[in-house]
């Protein structure tokens, strides 16, 4: 008897497997943290044979943990951190380059040179995506460039490309299967929306050749089988974004359901549904998932720094000892004391999209303390997930009747409710806030039919906590001015003049 799904989560700071039963429950959970590179200021990289490593032994271990056999698990959905780039030799399996991740900004130069020749519509147009180094296309193209020879191999079809999703397909089925989902391709600039295929202008412009591209296919599907891991071959049968992944386990099925997960950054994403509507406020329009032969389209913001503010203040400022103490800090003050804190490390994403931005602290007076700031860094994140709400109600027309939020920080109750107070509306925090990892069970689940329909999904969704809104009008006003004359101070400040 198959009883359980397992979903590979593999993050920005760590790979997760986690088990789950027919009724959602979460049976068992390994986790393995992962090293972050920063060869230069605005470089993030990770090594792509220890992202794989890591995703083998929390496989194995959570199994161990739990006393399940692999014949007991239904299917495998592999969730992932998006645009982080890989790309390797197809002989040997060994990457050319560390993977770039998504936060890096090492690739910016050729994004400042397309929007120079005035492509930043042409690029939107098709893609749905802002010209940004965020995306995968300009990561590509600084490995091929900056790896000796790497052009003409690719050329010959000797190297393969893949996010995450694909790397871990391919190595989980012996190179067997070189595939991702359109979730993941609509994030690497080269797939056109529309047509659902790689762009041959667009893949001209970068000049990346289609066959180191993965073939795209549907979300929820058997992809192929895992090979020389388990005695028993199981089918891996979803690939999908890990923001799409958390919009589907959040059960936001229907057009004008939205959802914000807070991670490492923090990722908005309203359901659109089935036509391409592009954004006029600084949101990037997305792939939500493909199901069923339906593609389903999404709205989305993308704000780069909100739990790494957190560990910020851990490892770094070293003001608080866990992630867990920020909440009983930042209320032993009852305000921020006019101080301000940006987190812009890596540029600011929407609806701003100033990689030059840096970090900043404002309105510091002889007043502020440790709890002054380490509340100004928990506030700063429901500011900038405001910021992003409020250009998606201009691009849908749609006001929120709630918010459902998930991620680690959304455990944090004061974030929580200062997110209620500054959005002015309820925050619905599920019972499994484990959402992104349950979105990939799901599609993998309908997949192999463990699960029967969307509606069996939705049963299975249940609130832990609504937050209401709870200070004044005036109060949230003058909070929200502050904030948007401190992030002002924030742009630019890269910039050589």
């Amino acid at each position: 008897m198959q009883n359980y799904v397992m979903a590979i989560d593999q993050g920005t700071t760590s790979t997760r497997a986690i088990l789950f039963d027919q009724q959602s429950n979460i049976i068992g959970i390994a986790q393995k943290e992962l090293e972050n590179y920063y060869p230069h200021p605005g470089w993030v990289e990770q090594n792509a044979n220890d992202i794989w490593a890591s995703t083998v032994g929390v496989m194995f271990e959570v199994l161990a943990k739990t006393g399940i056999k692999d014949t007991q698990i239904a299917a495998i959905g592999i969730t992932n951190q998006r645009e982080t780039t890989v790309v390797w030799d197809k002989e040997s399996g060994q990457p050319i380059y560390f993977a770039i991740v998504w936060q890096s900004r090492q690739s910016d130069s050729y994004c400042e040179a397309f929007k120079a020749q005035g492509l930043e519509e042409m690029i939107k147009e098709k893609t749905g995506l802002l010209l940004d180094p965020y995306f995968s296309a300009s990561k590509i193209r600084f490995i091929l460039d900056h790896v000796a020879g790497a052009q003409e191999r690719a050329e010959r079809g000797e190297l393969l490309f893949g996010t995450m999703d694909t790397w871990l397909l391919w190595k989980l089925s012996q190179g067997a299967k070189h595939m991702s989902d359109v979730s993941n391709a609509s994030r690497t600039m080269l797939m056109n929306l529309k047509t659902l295929d790689y762009d041959e202008e667009l893949l001209k412009l970068w000049n990346i050749p289609r066959c180191m591209l993965p073939e795209i296919h549907d979300t929820s599907e058997v992809y192929g089988y895992t090979s020389g891991l388990f005695d028993h071959p199981i089918p891996i049968a979803a690939l999908v974004g890990d923001q799409q992944a958390a919009l589907f386990g959040q059960t936001c099925f229907n057009p004008g359901e939205a959802k914000n997960t807070y991670g490492t950054g923090t990722f908005m994403l309203m359901n659109i549904g089935k036509e391409v509507k592009l954004s006029e406020n600084g949101l990037v329009t997305t792939i939500a998932w493909g199901l069923d032969g339906e593609v389903n389209y999404a709205l989305e913001g993308s704000v780069f720094v909100a739990g790494a503010a957190i560990q910020w203040l851990r490892d770094e400022l070293k003001v608080i000892d866990s992630s867990e103490d920020s909440e009983y800090m930042a209320n032993k003050v009852s305000d921020t004391h006019g101080c301000y804190v940006v987190p812009a490390f890596t540029g600011l994403g929407a609806p701003h999209w100033d990689q030059y931005a840096r970090g900043t602290i404002v309105g510091i007076t002889r007043g502020v303390n440790k709890y002054h700031i380490i509340r100004a860094t928990l506030e700063s994140i429901a500011y900038q997930v405001n910021d992003v709400l409020n250009a998606m109600k201009a691009d849908s027309g749609i006001n929120l009747a709630a918010l459902k939020v998930d991620g680690g920080a959304s455990a944090n109750n004061f974030l929580m409710q200062t997110q209620a107070d500054i959005i002015n509306a309820p925050v619905n925090r599920p019972c499994c806030v484990e959402t992104t990892a349950m979105g990939a069970a799901y599609l993998a689940g309908l997949a192999v039919g463990y699960w029967s329909s969307k509606e069996e999904v939705r049963h299975n969704w249940s609130i832990d906590q609504k937050f209401y809104p709870s200070i004044t009008e005036e109060t949230r006003e003058q909070k929200i001015k502050g904030w948007n004359k401190a992030v002002k101070y924030s742009y630019g400040w890269a910039k050589d003049e």
